[in-house]
């Protein structure tokens, strides 16, 4: 089956470099993204758009791009585009979505949103056509926090989920929701239970690395995010699919890094994972 891969880029983020960089000294990595004044490096939120015969399947790191945007107060207000203005360049609406791959249910939400669900106006869901697929291992986690990451989720998000007749629960490496073209990695380190999708291209798979690998800069195995539950499991995790993608002649999708979307890897003589073959965007991509 052709597929066609496009990204779709939401609001930008900026979050705080001394938990995005963990263990990282601030002197390496203000060189390799400069902060602003309150210590916050530039993000991306960039999401996965794959269009397989009549279907459009989303994948997405995190929750944060679930609910709807609050609407504007007054007209004089800035509007920042965001993931459905994305989508509408590609000529689809949240109702042409038929599925939504969720890596994790973690969120850095909006202060927009954050102001809404604290004032008890959680906004809906998007996609309402669309099933919402999740590891099983991961929605226990969500349902059920650990003080560790309990603030990175939205209790309200996943009430949300847990009311829908449209919420696939993955337990394996497949779906048949998605087909035969997909499979599915587990991953612990970030957070129990965090899918890693593997696509099948032509040229190659193409795997969504999520926030297991936000972006070039965590390559390197040794850096990694204070956010991470175990980043010593995580380290192994990163090496094992690295590997794989070296020796398969894959590509990893990024969906944090700002100026970056997709990569080959490649080892140097050092045996440090070395992007190149870079793509800074996607429009219906099909090598």
């Amino acid at each position: 089956m052709n597929r066609r891969l496009s990204t779709l880029i939401g609001r930008s983020r900026k979050l705080d470099g001394g938990v995005m960089f963990g263990h990282t000294p601030r002197q390496v990595w203000a060189d390799w993204m400069r902060p602003d004044h309150h210590n916050r490096v530039q993000l991306a939120s960039r999401a996965l758009l794959v269009q397989q015969g009549d279907r459009n399947i989303l994948v997405l790191a995190g929750a944060d791009a679930l609910l709807a945007p609050p609407p504007r107060t007054c007209t004089c207000q800035k509007h920042a585009p965001g993931l459905l203005e994305s989508l509408a360049q590609q000529g689809l609406a949240e109702g042409d979505i038929h599925a939504v791959v969720l890596t994790h249910l973690q969120a850095q939400l909006s202060p927009e949103l954050r102001a809404a669900i604290d004032d008890g106006d959680t906004p809906r869901l998007l996609f309402p056509a669309a099933r919402y697929i999740i590891g099983e291992r991961h929605w226990l986690r969500a349902r059920h926090n650990h003080p560790h990451d309990r603030a990175l989720f939205v209790r309200q998000i996943v009430h949300r989920l847990e009311g829908t007749d449209r919420l696939i629960l993955l337990q394996g490496g497949r779906c048949k929701e998605l087909g035969d073209g997909w499979r599915f990695h587990f991953s612990d380190g970030y957070t129990p239970g965090q899918l890693i999708p593997e696509i099948a291209m032509p040229a190659g798979p193409v795997i969504f690395a999520g926030d297991l690998i936000p972006g070039t800069h965590w390559l390197n195995l040794e850096v990694t995010t204070a956010n991470d539950r175990n980043p010593e499991g995580l380290i192994g995790e990163k090496e094992r699919l690295l590997d794989y993608l070296v020796a398969c002649g894959g590509r990893l999708f990024f969906s944090s890094d700002a100026d970056i979307a997709m990569v080959k890897v490649m080892r140097d003589r050092q045996a440090r994972y070395v992007p190149f073959d870079t793509y800074a965007t996607l429009n219906r991509f099909e090598s």
